[in-house]
């Protein structure tokens, strides 16, 4: 399918786009190509092929949600730079109003 000059200047249009004339031609014939695939992709379709989001079938792994085994307050803030009040100590980064 080969777009007219008319054609690709409406498009550029539609999408704001300035265009020269070196660049519509370029354009043009880039937009054709990809027109004139889509048509073979879609003589392609057959009707007894569903349509598909994926070429293979997803499924979940899901895992069952099993209680373990929890670090203590102490081993957790054994490693932090500096703890108050059995918390981790930051800086502040919002002052009070």
């Amino acid at each position: 399918m080969k777009l007219s000059r008319e054609e690709v200047m409406h498009v550029a249009r539609l999408a704001r786009l300035a265009m020269t004339n070196e660049e519509v031609d370029r354009f043009g014939a880039q937009l054709s190509a990809i027109l004139d695939h889509a048509a073979r992709v879609s003589e392609v379709a057959a009707d007894d092929v569903p349509p598909t989001s994926h070429a293979l079938p997803l499924s979940n792994v899901f895992r069952e949600d099993v209680v373990g085994e929890c670090l203590s307050q102490e081993k957790a803030l054994s490693t932090a730079p500096e703890t108050e009040d059995g918390r981790f100590k930051v800086p502040r980064i919002i002052e009070e109003a």
